[in-house]
């Protein structure tokens, strides 16, 4: 019921009875005045009504980087940290870097921290039926250099396992530090990697190719 019709005494009232039958205020509707009722005269009995057709406005949704850049604004303001959030976009996914004095303490250990407020964000944007790109929370490039640390961390467990001739585990890592990990070694033809055990204490096995 996006647009009804409303027949009252007064204009004033047929608006009133709108956002009533609604359950809207008056700012959240379009009021199209049919008729005034200005052929009623003297208030005689059986003058003419004022008519109007109210139509619930339109609001525009927040696009989900959008969203997500105030969900992580809220986030941090709990904090009581004096940050910005710089939000930035592409095909695959949403960033929203966190910058400002101090802002390194909100890593975290091992960037604990930072993966929890990533977590959030994408728990709270994804009851969006429309939301689909990952969304990546970042300060001071961590995310960049803990990317290098695990591209270099592959490269040498790699090079154990083929000269082992044996597997090599990483230690327990979250999605993100896991699929970069895949990533780093998908092109080796000589390996084979998986990701196994559950929750917080899955990690990546790197296997040598049996001949």
């Amino acid at each position: 019921m996006s647009t009804i019709e409303v027949e009252a005494k007064t204009v004033e009232e047929a608006i009133s009875q709108a956002c009533e039958q609604m359950e809207k205020t008056q700012d959240q509707l379009e009021i199209e005045v049919v008729s005034d009722g200005s052929s009623r005269m003297f208030g005689i009995m059986g003058g003419k009504k004022a008519k109007i057709k109210a139509t619930i406005k339109e609001v525009e949704a927040p696009n989900d980087a959008m969203k997500a850049k105030e969900v992580l604004e809220n986030i941090l303001r709990r904090f009581e940290a004096k940050t910005l959030v710089e939000l930035s976009e592409d095909d695959e996914c949403i960033t929203l870097n966190i910058k400002g004095d101090g802002s390194g303490i909100l890593i975290g250990r091992k960037g604990q921290t930072l993966d929890a407020f990533q977590y959030l964000v994408n728990k709270i944007v994804r009851r969006s039926a429309n939301h689909k790109k990952q969304i990546v929370v970042d300060t001071e490039g961590y995310r960049q250099r803990r990317r290098d640390t695990l591209i270099d961390l592959a490269k040498r467990l790699s090079e154990k396992a083929k000269t082992k001739g044996a597997p090599v585990s990483t230690s327990p890592l979250n999605p993100f530090e896991r699929r970069i990990i895949h990533l780093a070694l998908q092109d080796d033809d000589k390996l084979t990697t998986k990701s196994i055990d559950e929750g917080i204490y899955r990690r990546v096995v790197i296997s040598p190719q049996k001949s």
